[in-house]
């Protein structure tokens, strides 16, 4: 029976409810379910301990995924989450605005009615010019967001080499970076 031993960092606290963990720092809370057969979490005062009861090679590699998933919470409620988007346009100057809980593209490509899609979790979405900055404490929620957005401009009808418009990720985040 391994032991895998995760610190708290500062000013984080980390509540286990039997699968789910929450996690809550500065710059918000971030909630998730540990279910795996073999793999239990525990937790102490200042860590979360993964404790693998089998040694199958894929119960090893969920403890991995497991540490890491844990790590991410720890790094979202501290430092947060940022990906960075470009608005291109060549042909038709599209209008992106953020509408409560939704991002709303118009005139992509000279249509009529606007695109819109969903801003997930309690994430942020902010438009600077040509940039699109998607942040949160949430990794996944902040991705599938911008993810979201990304596809919300995909051009499956023309030449690609053409029409080059749309809203692109340029910069992803990456753990241990501030």
């Amino acid at each position: 029976m391994e032991k895998i031993e995760i610190k708290i960092p500062e000013n984080v606290t980390a509540q286990l409810d039997r699968l789910d963990l929450s996690v809550e720092g500065p710059n918000g809370k971030v909630s998730k379910r540990f279910q795996y057969p073999g793999l239990l979490l525990h937790s102490t005062e200042n860590s979360i301990i993964i404790e693998r009861s089998s040694e199958t090679k894929k119960t090893i590699a969920m403890t991995g995924t497991f540490r890491s998933h844990i790590l991410n919470m720890f790094h979202g409620v501290t430092a947060g989450w940022t990906y960075e988007l470009d608005i291109l346009y060549a042909h038709f100057p599209m209008q992106v605005s953020v509408d409560q809980n939704s991002v709303i593209i118009d005139n992509f490509l000279g249509e009529r009615h606007p695109r819109k899609t969903k801003i997930h979790g309690e994430t942020t979405v902010s438009i600077d010019g040509e940039k699109v900055l998607v942040t949160g404490p949430d990794i996944e929620a902040v991705g599938q967001t911008a993810g979201s957005i990304e596809q919300l401009t995909t051009i499956k009808d023309k030449d690609p080499r053409v029409f080059q418009d749309g809203i692109y990720i340029t910069k992803k985040p990456v753990r241990g970076e501030a």
